[in-house]
């Protein structure tokens, strides 16, 4: 039987999160590229909430306040647009149940204290001021997007992602691409996840500039 170490687990959590983040992206990019229009698939939300709750418990292990607030929030976020696709109600009922109770076991978890993380090492996490600072920044545009994209939804009363979800989303990657290199530069999950980020955004800025531009000169 082989055991990983808490490194090992880490690293295996944050890439396999950072995989899934990469696949709604492709998801998400290969059918707008198809509609030649941005769409939002209810899976695009599926697994967003899956690698969330994965980045959540990566945040944990690597002690990093940054990663671990910014997911909390975004957790919540992800639900609520599935509410407004109407797909929630549709998930069996103890997935549903199971994701309220999540962020409270894990927290409760940590405060208690384990092998692997700790709401105290979390606190005690030995990141430089300013590299928390720089990380903090770009986490929390990073997570405005979600804010901005759940507000703009509930205003047209479904899922949407505007143009200034985009364009917030690649200034956010490049703050914590940024952040990521001076913490340190061999981290792979922010590194390979924010990188590939950044292009699908660019092109999905560049899609719907052209659908406005064409809605114009309609």
């Amino acid at each position: 039987m082989v055991v990983l170490s808490a490194q090992q687990l880490t690293l295996a959590i944050g890439l396999t999160a950072q995989l899934l983040f990469s696949s709604r992206i492709v998801l998400q990019w290969v059918q707008s590229e198809r509609a030649r229009r941005v769409l939002v698939p209810a899976l695009f939300w599926q697994i967003s909430l899956v690698s969330s709750f994965l980045m959540i418990i990566y945040g944990m292990l690597r002690h990093d306040p940054v990663i671990l607030a910014a997911q909390l929030v975004s957790y919540g976020i992800y639900i609520r647009n599935l509410q407004l696709q109407g797909e929630w109600q549709k998930l069996p009922l103890w997935f549903r149940a199971a994701a309220f109770g999540f962020p409270v076991v894990t927290l409760v978890w940590a405060a208690v204290g384990n092998r692997y993380f700790s709401l105290h090492g979390v606190v005690r996490h030995g990141i430089p001021s300013g590299v928390l600072l720089l990380g903090a920044v770009g986490q929390t545009v990073f997570l405005l997007r979600f804010v901005y994209q759940w507000l703009h939804s509930e205003r047209q009363g479904e899922s949407v992602l505007p143009l200034g979800f985009w364009a917030v989303s690649l200034a956010g990657s490049v703050l914590i691409l940024v952040y990521a290199l001076l913490r340190n530069p061999l981290d792979v999950v922010l590194l390979l996840g924010n990188g590939f980020g950044t292009v699908v955004y660019f092109r999905n800025i560049v899609l719907l500039r052209r659908a406005q531009q064409q809605q114009v000169a309609g």
